[in-house]
């Protein structure tokens, strides 16, 4: 909690608040804020069910007389330019009421342009890399492996939506980069690196804790938990899972929904001994908690929230350094370079054959699991604003 008086925080956000995905996300800031004591102002398309008590000033902009209006009834470019206009309005309006303004994609064009002739600095959420870096290095891949993304997919090239981004990258006053992978794909395309607020993602201890101080018995559990998609890159750990031999000796566990055009790439890998497919799971933190550690070699990813709730449970980080993982490499992780398939092998191959390298690493991401709560989180997030509104960041 701050000695000094809290913010009044105007905070933009164009889907449901508190469901999963970047509904956690965003939820999660807006109740870390408001426990240290923030005054928030939550500008959401609608309130996810599970939300519960919050201590904020709500208002949805896609809930007409109690009836949640889905994104697809209007088309999400309307929605989100909906959303950005009642916002900015609203902004306007109340001009003397906030001291700061977050937005997320899609919704801060406007918002960010009101706030700069008000003379109150908006942050724009970055939860991806440069979406011109998105696009190319997906795109890159995909073309690699015969692959077309469906169409809607976040990452097939959209360019009205890229050149809508530039223009919310450009009238942000500050942009907030949750990795050092994402902040260097925008120093690369010419951003000012003093318009970059690096700032971090969290887990919720409450949900996600160890089973105990030393690792699940043997036999060495990895699990594989998103979306099974070419970015996501499965087909290299499953590769590296192969050169390691590591199914002569233990389990992959992979949880999410297989992207139908890229299942031709991971199909010689399926009959693969001690390899078990699963959809989507509903208890991420009872999976955690029963595994050795955490497979994710993305080629291209923002921060991934599972590399905090992983951690959280007391699994190891086996993943690329474009994972966005808040992890450092042997000692609270295993990092190799984004597509090096040896690296991840070698990797792989040390935490099956290195007696107590995994009860080291398991001890030194214990004892760094407080630094990455969504609490941690908040603090840091609230020293953005401070930076953003020139203020000195609290002690």
């Amino acid at each position: 909690m701050l000695d000094q008086p809290g913010m009044r925080i105007l905070y933009s956000f164009p889907y449901a608040l508190g469901a999963p995905g970047v509904g956690t996300t965003a939820f999660q800031q807006v109740l870390g804020l408001v426990e240290r004591g923030h005054q928030v102002t939550v500008f959401a398309a609608s309130v996810h069910r599970d939300v519960g008590h919050l201590d904020a000033v709500l208002k949805t902009t896609m809930v007409f007389g109690g009836v949640r209006v889905p994104h697809r009834i209007l088309g999400m470019d309307r929605t989100m330019a909906l959303h950005d206009v009642r916002v900015a309005r609203h902004l306007r309006r109340e001009s003397g009421a906030y001291d700061v303004v977050h937005c997320w994609p899609g919704v801060a064009l406007d918002t960010a342009r009101a706030a700069a002739e008000l003379g109150i600095p908006a942050l724009r959420e970055v939860p991806n890399t440069h979406t011109a870096n998105a696009y190319e290095v997906v795109g890159q891949l995909c073309a690699e492996l015969g692959i077309k993304l469906p169409r809607g997919h976040s990452h097939r090239l959209n360019v009205n939506r890229l050149k809508r981004e530039e223009a919310e990258y450009e009238a942000a006053a500050k942009l907030l980069v949750p990795s050092d992978h994402v902040l260097a794909t925008f120093v690369e395309r010419g951003t000012p690196r003093d318009k970059l607020l690096r700032h971090q993602y969290g887990f919720d201890p409450k949900e996600f804790s160890p089973q105990q101080p030393e690792p699940p018995a043997p036999p060495f559990h990895a699990v594989f938990l998103g979306m099974v998609e070419p970015r996501k890159a499965l087909h290299l750990a499953l590769k590296a899972w192969r050169d390691a031999r590591a199914f002569e000796h233990a389990r992959l566990s992979v949880y999410g929904h297989v992207v139908e055009s890229y299942r031709p790439t991971i199909k010689e890998f399926l009959s693969m001994p001690g390899v078990e497919f699963h959809e989507f799971t509903n208890d991420p933190a009872g999976v955690l908690r029963q595994a050795h550690a955490l497979i994710l070699p993305s080629i291209e990813e923002g921060s991934a929230l599972v590399t905090y709730e992983a951690q959280g449970s007391g699994a190891i980080p086996v993943v690329s350094d474009a994972a966005g993982a808040k992890c450092t490499n042997d000692e609270t992780g295993l990092i190799h370079r984004v597509g090096d398939v040896a690296g991840l092998t070698e990797h792989l191959s040390r935490l099956l054959n290195e007696p107590g390298l995994l009860a080291r690493l398991r001890r030194n991401v214990l004892a760094q699991r407080d630094s990455l709560t969504w609490a941690a989180a908040a603090e840091r997030l609230e020293q953005c604003y401070q930076e953003a509104l020139g203020a000195p960041a609290a002690a």
